[in-house]
């Protein structure tokens, strides 16, 4: 798989992600859930702690880093989001968080930097 369009791109990134997470232990539950607020990238568990991950996939640095794109209204709807799927999935340990990962490729599609900021966005 390689990052041929934006859809490929970021779907390619959710899937370089999920690498990422489940290398450092985290186990997926679920990816791209959907609601009428919108989508959740993916839904992992770290060391009990339920994780909503928003990924930030992108080739260049035009229009500002990954991590800028994560304004204040995608971060407020983001809270609404896991809020949301909480409702319909309880989570037994109630502790839960959302983090952000960015991922910048190369043009030929190889990951230049991956940062995974953890707690991203308070809730």
């Amino acid at each position: 798989m390689s990052p041929d369009s934006r859809m490929g791109l970021g779907r390619y990134g959710e899937q370089v992600a999920i690498d990422y997470l489940c290398r450092q232990g985290y186990q997926i539950k679920g990816k791209n859930w959907r609601c009428s607020l919108g989508e959740i990238d993916v839904v992992a568990v770290d060391r009990g702690t339920l994780v909503f991950v928003e990924v930030r996939a992108k080739q260049s640095d035009a229009y500002g880093s990954p991590e800028e794109s994560v304004v204040r209204a995608k971060q407020a709807r983001l809270v609404h989001l896991a809020e949301t799927y909480l409702q319909g999935h309880p989570w037994p340990g109630g502790s839960w968080r959302i983090d952000v990962v960015v991922i910048e490729f190369s043009k030929g599609g190889k990951v230049k930097r991956l940062n995974h900021i953890v707690n991203a966005v308070g809730g």
